[in-house]
């Protein structure tokens, strides 16, 4: 029997809609309302997946997600680039100027901030999951609140769309990638990116080694991402997106980094379907 898929938010979430889009559009989905909720559905086996944004192309990293699959010796073993439209919802009969305050997920309210510059009189107010407050409000039939959500949220919850696509740069796109536990065997057949995490010496040109030890190889850095030591100040872990056409040329850069950095880990191989 197939387990359900581990999801940020609740159904009308945007995780959901990947869970669907990843997966299948029937598939069932834990709804955790943390992302330190869906490691620990993961851990204690009540699913296989997680689905997990990782970055944002208007709000940059987010970077708790890295240490939670770093911390937890997690894999990654696919992931899915989403438009990401965000959407004012309400009761039927609301207008824009009869909302008093505007509840939704921190990275919502973020990518949104320049459209309520002409509403000084709504209040932003932090919230856990777009999708959720969507159901609060249509279930508790809430006056003069609304939400930033999907428009698959404003179907599921019959609210209206005030006003659509309000994030302030219009190709907004999240990345999510699927997580298993560290166990997962990999199949190699078609893989052409890589997530690795290292550690170097605090000294000059360590990185740059690295980094030309990868254009060597032929591998094509798709990001880099720094993340400090809480236990040793001032010293960084790095995390780095790689793509590649050989899985040899990867391997030998592999095999060469593992010497070279200290605590070499590989997160996760998996395809880029935007190569």
């Amino acid at each position: 029997m197939t387990k359900p898929i581990a999801i940020q938010g609740i159904k009308g979430s945007f995780h959901h809609e990947v869970a669907q889009l990843y997966f299948n559009d029937k598939a069932d989905v834990i709804e955790c309302m943390s992302f330190d909720g869906t490691v620990d559905s993961l851990l204690k086996g009540n699913t296989d997946f997680v689905v997990m944004a990782l970055e944002n192309s208007i709000a940059g990293s987010i970077i708790p997600n890295y240490a939670l699959i770093d911390n937890h010796n997690l894999t990654m073993v696919g992931e899915y680039y989403l438009d990401i439209q965000h959407n004012l919802l309400a009761l039927k009969g609301e207008t824009v100027e009869s909302i008093k305050e505007v509840h939704s997920h921190p990275m919502a309210l973020l990518q949104c901030k320049v459209f309520f510059k002409d509403f000084p009189h709504i209040k932003l107010v932090e919230a856990k999951d777009t999708a959720d407050v969507a159901k609060q409000i249509s279930e508790e039939n809430i006056k003069g609140i609304a939400a930033i959500a999907s428009k698959k949220a404003a179907h599921l919850y019959g609210l209206d769309v005030l006003a659509e696509s309000i994030q302030t740069i219009k190709h907004n796109e999240t990345r999510f990638v699927i997580v298993k536990r560290e166990n997962y065997e990999v199949e190699r057949k078609g893989i052409n990116k890589a997530s690795l995490k290292f550690e170097l010496d605090h000294k000059r040109g360590s990185l740059a080694t690295i980094l030309n030890v990868m254009s060597d190889c032929k591998l094509n850095l798709t990001k880099i991402q720094s993340l400090p030591k809480i236990d040793t100040p001032w010293k960084y872990a790095f995390f780095v997106d790689v793509t590649f056409e050989d899985y040899k040329d990867y391997e030998k850069a592999s095999s060469i980094m593992q010497l070279m950095a200290e605590n070499f880990k590989v997160l996760g191989e998996y395809k880029n379907a935007r190569l």
